[in-house]
């Protein structure tokens, strides 16, 4: 009976103990991955226009991807998590109104042709 006992001992200790490393990994791998994604989203937003369209969220996507860089390198796995998620979002919020903005322009644009087309109607026609 001790020995079973001792053995079953030995394998739960080993069973935790490699819990453990498994956990200690995956708070390591979200984080890389969060910043990377984040990393992403702000080069998309970037590339939509959001430097020109929306300044203020560039800057503040950029100012904490930053900040989520500094702090994966300082192996703080929540801040860089979470600042990559703030990121994430204010690129997400950049690049939609730089699409909107973009969108609008064309609404725009579309309704002045149409207005020229119909008074270039009116002129034929009378």
């Amino acid at each position: 009976m001790t020995r079973g006992f001792l053995r079953n001992g030995f394998y739960l200790g080993c069973a935790a103990a490699l819990t453990l490393m498994v956990g200690c990994t995956s708070m390591k791998t979200p984080a890389t991955a969060d910043v990377a994604v984040s990393r992403a989203a702000v080069a998309n937003a970037a590339s939509a226009g959001g430097g020109e369209l929306a300044p203020a969220e560039m800057t503040s996507a950029r100012e904490k991807m930053q900040r989520a860089n500094a702090a994966l390198a300082a192996k703080d796995y929540k801040l860089a998590r979470d600042l990559a998620a703030q990121a994430q979002a204010d690129a997400q919020l950049a690049q939609s109104k730089a699409n909107s903005a973009k969108a609008t322009a064309a609404a725009q644009a579309l309704s002045e042709d149409i207005r020229l087309m119909r008074e270039e109607l009116d002129r034929a026609n009378k």
